[in-house]
């Protein structure tokens, strides 16, 4: 299965250079604001792309996802593509789950405290998952900012080497965009644009 993954599109998404796979996942930060008419515009252009399957979680810039009501956001949600909220899908074999939670910073959305407050979500995790799709990275994996600060998570770095998933996709650090093989994992951070909020990152293609 070829699997596409994009994320940090903040707006930007319709021009975006899209190569033909299997299964497309966007990790996050669909959004600049979270308003409402950037989203609806996001999931209409999402949801006419044509792969076989269409996953998506949000990002710490799209607070409209976190404010909806669940049954709103529902039928809002084109009929192709799976939302994860600290849930989970299986297709084709794969288990995969996806969670839109960040480190805590200047109460962004999704955001969460070390500790207690954010284990709450990585405790969700399965233990059989094979893919996770998360918006944050890992403490010390492709999360370090321009300035040299790594600011992924080290409570999410805990549960992945436990749990040891054959593939990891996230974003949130638009300066961190690429890919690391590290044991038993691929890191993927597919951030789209880059820290000045450039589209200048092509879309990331794996073979699974």
């Amino acid at each position: 299965m070829k699997i596409i993954v994009i994320s940090d599109t903040h707006g930007k998404h319709r021009n975006l250079n899209m190569p033909k796979g299997d299964m497309l996942i966007h990790a996050g930060d669909v959004s600049m604001e979270g308003k409402t008419e950037e989203v609806i515009d996001f999931l209409n252009w999402f949801g006419e792309l044509q792969y076989k399957y269409k996953i998506m979680i949000a990002g710490n810039h799209d607070y409209f996802f976190e404010k909806i009501d669940k049954q709103e956001l529902d039928t809002l949600i084109p009929p192709s593509v799976i939302y994860l909220n600290d849930s989970g899908v299986t297709i084709e074999g794969i288990n995969i789950w996806g969670s839109p939670v960040t480190l805590w910073y200047e109460n962004w959305a999704f955001n969460r405290h070390p500790g207690e407050d954010i284990n709450k979500h990585w405790e969700l995790i399965p233990k059989n998952t094979n893919l996770l799709i998360t918006h944050s990275p890992i403490f010390g994996t492709l999360d370090k900012l321009e300035m040299g600060l790594q600011i992924g998570c080290h409570d999410l770095l805990k549960k992945v080497d436990e749990i040891k998933p054959r593939l990891h996709l996230f974003g949130h650090v638009h300066e961190a965009y690429g890919i690391i093989e590290l044991k038993d994992t691929t890191y993927i951070n597919a951030s789209s644009l880059n820290s000045k909020y450039e589209l200048q990152n092509k879309p990331i293609e794996f073979i699974w």
